[in-house]
């Protein structure tokens, strides 16, 4: 069962020269690989001497101790690893040093600073008591992968950050050890915009939860009173990874996650006040996902237009009614990934198209810019297979002028200098020509996976931005001066005026 749920990746700059790097996460002993991209655009296969030998299922990747480079956690089907960053990208193992080694089966896992002390806190999905000796099977009694309902859940941990040098399980204390759900995807972000990082985890057969922050480290699962644990007939689906991001631009952060085969993908709309609304069937964003099985899933601006669109990896965890594949030995599972272009009011299926039409086992999916051009490109890690990067062309030497001129585009940095890193959990509104846009600084992951936390925003065709209010994470409002389109910008706490 593992062996079918794994393949997580992480995308992140481990040796600090500014390129981003890749960590392919497999659940086989000494699968994972770590690759550093080298100046030509190429990648650099340096596992060996990068102390990131190993297996798991995903990672997260942020800077745990505050010194300037990012750090690793490794969930497992236990126990976890914490693996520090010497600065030029190898790592040191201090899971028992730090506490951190989480028994159990560990899946996604999610940076933030719930306690506004100034170190990342994790908190990590956990998915269910795995019986490697539970024997499955299909109607038939041919023999199977295992599905959740075969095992009891498990709770989800919540580790504190003690300063920098350990970690605390905080989960009791929390109120999260109350649920035993089948966790696998996990986001953190401040759904209601009181301030206070919030928490919302996809379950795989279970409802999902939707943990509201109530301030001093208690948390509440609200999922379904804000009508995001269950679909609009009031079915839990299997959840299993979350795409998050201001998709219909009214300045709130909505929800998608994907399921099971026979059951679409779910489109949650942000209504801030009331909670969520299922809005799946109006944007048609079901149909496409019916026949499939969805895991890593991303928002993310393609087209550099201004909205997000979606991506999202596809592959079954039992054997497809009928096969997509002629032959191999993962024909009965293998399945084409989606690409939904934004249109407004509803998305576009824009999978008929090579590399869309490819089949392949896909768990995790990262947008981020690899080659530094100024579109969002994608890394997908397969089972069985190697790892895709799909290359953006939006940005082109080679394509028309007009073409360029409608697809400006901003990166965005967020610098708290008193800790040294990125402000993960920072909420930015861009003012543009075109009205006010949302962002978050987070470190970017839905299934098994982690991404670079600098934001990017499409500009269409405007030129330059007319200004930035950034929330900083433990509640001060700055306003920065507009830029000129087409770089990175690093909005500096401190630098702005304070509102």
């Amino acid at each position: 069962m593992p062996a079918v749920m794994g393949g997580g990746a992480a995308v992140f700059d481990a040796d600090g020269d500014g390129d981003l790097d890749l960590y392919f996460i497999a659940p086989a002993p000494g699968g994972s690989r770590f690759y550093l991209q080298q100046d030509d655009g190429l990648f650099l296969d340096a596992t060996a001497a990068s102390g990131l030998v190993g297996d798991g299922m995903g990672a997260t990747a942020g800077d745990l101790d505050n010194d300037g480079d990012v750090d690793l956690y490794i969930t497992r089907v236990g126990p976890d690893r914490l693996l520090l960053n010497d600065g030029n990208g190898v790592f040191a193992d201090r899971s028992a040093a730090w506490d951190a080694s989480t028994p159990g089966w560990s899946s996604s896992a999610a940076l933030l600073d719930y306690d506004r002390d100034g170190y990342l806190d994790i908190y990590v999905a956990r998915y269910v008591a795995f019986d490697p000796e539970r024997v499955c099977s299909q109607h038939g009694g041919r023999r199977d992968f295992c599905g959740p309902t075969e095992f009891e859940g498990m709770s989800d941990v919540l580790l504190h950050n003690l300063g920098g040098h350990g970690f605390e399980d905080v989960g009791a204390s929390a109120g999260i050890t109350a649920v035993t759900d089948a966790g696998l995807g996990v986001v953190a972000a401040d759904f209601d915009h009181d301030g206070e990082i919030d928490i919302y985890v996809a379950n795989d057969a279970d409802p999902n939860n939707l943990w509201i922050h109530q301030g001093g480290g208690r948390f509440v699962d609200d999922g379904v009173l804000q009508g995001s644990a269950y679909n609009r007939w009031g079915n839990s689906e299997a959840g299993m990874g979350i795409a998050t991001g201001d998709a219909d631009l009214d300045l709130d952060l909505d929800l998608f996650v994907t399921h099971l085969i026979t059951e679409t993908n779910t489109y949650y709309r942000n209504l801030l006040l009331p909670g969520f609304e299922d809005a799946t069937i109006e944007t048609d964003l079901g149909a496409a996902s019916l026949d499939l099985t969805g895991f890593g899933t991303a928002f993310f601006d393609a087209d550099n237009d201004g909205d997000l669109d979606l991506a999202v990896a596809n592959g079954a965890v039992k054997r497809r009614p009928s096969a997509l594949a002629p032959h191999g030995l993962w024909a009965d599972y293998v399945e084409p990934n989606l690409f939904l272009i934004n249109q407004g009011d509803r998305f576009l299926d824009a999978s008929s198209e090579p590399p869309w039409t490819e089949h392949g086992l896909s768990r995790a999916l990262v947008p981020a810019d690899l080659d530094r051009d100024g579109d969002l490109d994608l890394v997908i890690a397969n089972l069985d297979g190697p790892p895709q990067i799909l290359r953006n062309l939006t940005i082109d030497p080679e394509a028309p002028a007009d073409r360029a001129a409608a697809a400006n585009w901003l990166q965005i940095r967020v610098i708290d200098p008193r800790l040294g890193r990125e402000a993960i959990g920072a909420r930015i509104v861009v003012r543009t020509l075109d009205g006010p846009r949302l962002v978050h600084a987070l470190s970017t992951g839905s299934y098994l996976s982690a991404g670079p936390a600098t934001v990017h925003l499409g500009l269409g065709t405007a030129d330059a931005t007319d200004g930035f209010d950034v929330v900083w994470p433990d509640g001060l409002i700055e306003t920065f001066d507009g830029v000129a389109a087409n770089q990175v910008v690093e909005l500096v706490r401190g630098e702005g005026e304070v509102q």
